[in-house]
């Protein structure tokens, strides 16, 4: 194997393509601090690893590195200077369709169009990166810290990534892992697209538009994620089927904890929503999906679902814990004895026609709403949990850091 040293610390800028191009197969080219020119392309398989202090900038136009050849290892640089097109995909950091099980890790990818470009690159990694994209744009025309397209087996993993538009964006990928990783400053901290039999675990998002968006895919695994303070969704199921989302923590902020929307068959277990404007909303003729184990704390309305029809929300003798609900559990099993039912009739006007809020203090809607407490039989269609749990689930949240860098 050989080894190159290269560069001295000096204020003058070095070409790094001759010493990339000169590289033999399998080599190891370690860079001494300094600055380093590009843009660059790699074509041959070998290992690019930075001492402290290596700055590899590009000229603005197009990707600052560009990686077409399998198991190439990327380690130690900060990398800065992308171009600025969205059709190009400019990045801090390209994968190619031949960079197949690369490896991108451990570096400063600070202010590029995207951060990482896995565009094909098939069991690519991208591990324990520092990635900060643009502020100066909308968000809408900014890059991703992380976009995948089109690679199988790709992950993701420890990353700590800020700003830019999306945290990770994946487009029409499958067997992909995204675990790990935090998320501040974005609109969507994930975001699936047609990736299907994949994997997003152990997040954290802070303070984002929206947390985990999980659209037109099958068979997704949504586990172990925390959304903090994420302003419209925690976690959304958009033509989401057959997938499942477990012990997930939303807290604070979000419009909605989860938003399911046409969405079918999928597993819903184990996770807590606390604080939000709705704990649910199941829309669009989302059905057969188990919902259990959960539970629904403090949230301004617990439940939206709009149904002629009564959906039990209890499976084999076990439901969910509700935070208003008003009930014993004399025999000591852990579940309440009686039903739970989060709305009413009033909530469906409510829904329907917002103005009536002015009404919510008169005696007629008191009236009413006595009515149904008294006559269960006077209530409308809707979710009932027929065993509500008498204690929630307890998700902590992580000091977040690289456990997951492995």
């Amino acid at each position: 194997m050989l080894i190159c040293l290269a560069g001295v610390a000096s204020a003058e800028t070095i070409p790094l393509q001759p010493m990339i191009n000169a590289a033999e197969p399998g080599a190891v080219l370690r860079l001494a601090p300094g600055h380093y020119g590009g843009p660059v392309r790699i074509e041959t398989t070998l290992e690019l690893i930075g001492e402290d202090g290596v700055i590899v900038e590009g000229t603005g136009d197009g990707s600052v590195i560009t990686v077409e050849a399998p198991d190439v290892r990327i380690e130690g640089l900060r990398v800065i200077g992308s171009g600025d097109s969205h059709e190009t995909k400019d990045a801090g950091i390209t994968l190619g369709k031949q960079a197949d099980g690369s490896v991108v890790i451990g570096n400063q990818i600070i202010g590029n169009l995207y951060g990482v470009d896995i565009h094909g690159a098939a069991k690519a990694r991208v591990i324990g990166n520092v990635i900060e994209g643009r502020t100066g744009h909308r968000v809408n025309q900014r890059g991703n810290g992380v976009y995948v397209w089109n690679a199988p087996g790709a992950e993701v993993i420890g990353n700590d990534i800020r700003y830019g538009r999306d945290g990770i964006f994946v487009n029409t990928s499958k067997r992909n892992l995204f675990k790990g990783n935090r998320f501040r400053d974005l609109r969507f901290a994930v975001h699936y697209m047609y990736a299907d039999n994949s994997e997003v675990s152990g997040n954290l998002s802070i303070g984002n538009h929206l947390g985990y968006a999980v659209m037109y895919s099958t068979k997704v695994r949504v586990l172990d994620n925390i959304s903090l303070g994420d302003r419209e969704h925690g976690v959304m199921l958009n033509y989401t089927n057959l997938s499942e989302v477990r012990g997930n923590y939303v807290r604070d902020g979000a419009t909605k904890c989860l938003f399911v929307y046409n969405a079918h068959k999928n597993e819903i277990a184990g996770n807590r929503f606390e604080r939000c404007g709705m704990g649910i909303h199941f829309t669009a003729g989302s059905e057969r999906n188990k919902v259990t184990g959960n539970a629904f704390i403090a949230n301004r309305t617990q439940v939206k679902y709009v149904s002629t029809k009564w959906l039990d929300w209890a499976t084999e003798g076990r439901g969910n814990y509700w935070s208003d609900i008003v009930a014993q559990d004399f025999d000591g099993d852990g579940v309440a004895d009686a039903t739970y039912r989060p709305n009413d009739s009033i909530d469906h006007v409510l829904w329907s026609q917002p103005a009536a809020k002015l009404l919510m203090g008169s005696p007629a809607v008191q009236m009413v709403r006595w009515a149904q407490s008294e006559f269960p039989a006077l209530t409308p269609g809707g979710v009932i949990d027929t065993a509500p749990l008498m204690r929630p689930v307890d998700i902590p949240v992580p000091e977040w850091g690289t456990a997951h860098v492995n």
